[in-house]
């Protein structure tokens, strides 16, 4: 008589499945983490980017002549706090300006990001405006 025995996973196989297991949900834990982290520096990185380029275009529309100096403020955007530093320099070129906004967290050290512009001549009030409407006419006139 043949006796077939049933044989199930010996303590040792199951201990290499349980490791193998482990392994590999701590890897795919520590790849979502890094996502996740790479996505909120990502975000903050592009709001910063977006705070120094307000700044800049907040100087542009003053439509004043910068004075070469230094500037700083926090604000608050999307619901956080973020500090900002303004260098106005000279840039060797008359009534042009380099600009360099720095954007942190408030107390920190740490620059998330640097913005650079550049601001000339104020022209006057309304001038860009009636280019762009002059502009219009002639190309309506063809028509």
């Amino acid at each position: 008589m043949i006796h077939s025995r049933n044989r199930g996973f010996t303590l040792i196989e199951v201990l290499v499945a349980l490791v193998v297991a482990t392994l590999a949900l701590g890897a795919v834990l520590a790849a979502v983490s890094q996502m996740a982290d790479t996505g909120l520096t990502l975000r903050e990185r592009t709001y910063a980017s977006w705070i120094g380029q307000n700044k800049i275009t907040e100087l542009r529309l003053a439509n004043v002549i910068p004075d070469v100096s230094e500037s700083n403020g926090e604000i608050e955007y999307a619901s956080q706090e973020w500090a900002w530093t303004a260098n106005i320099s000279e840039t060797g070129i008359e009534n042009l300006f380099r600009v360099d906004v720095d954007i942190s967290r408030p107390g920190s050290d740490d620059i998330i990001r640097s913005v650079i512009g550049f601001i000339g001549e104020p022209s006057a009030l309304g001038e860009s405006n009636r280019a762009w409407s002059v502009r219009g006419q002639v190309s309506g006139a063809t028509n």
